[in-house]
């Protein structure tokens, strides 16, 4: 007898690619209106999810993807800090 597990499969907000959920890096907006880069991809919030690729990340950054799938307009800040929280993942 064969096992049926099913894998979770997300779309790359950038690339629109979709990927087994464990290789892909989740962003979240907390309730409390903070941006994060979810390592365990379990934490409360709403969620999006990108490849480990930078440009990826860019993509979304310039055609402001991010900003409408997380509902919220992002500080030049905290987008700085995403990209080098993202280079440390890749």
């Amino acid at each position: 007898m064969v096992n049926n597990i099913k894998i979770p499969v997300r779309t790359c907000i950038g690339c629109k690619n979709k990927k087994p959920k464990k290789e892909m890096i989740r962003i979240i907006r907390t309730p409390q209106g903070n941006i994060e880069v979810d390592e365990t991809g379990k934490k409360s919030g709403r969620g999006t999810y990108l490849c480990y690729n930078i440009e990826c990340l860019n993509m979304a950054i310039r055609k402001k993807i991010l900003n409408k799938s997380l509902k919220q307009d992002i500080p030049l800040p905290i987008l700085d800090e995403l990209r080098r929280l993202f280079k440390k993942y890749i």
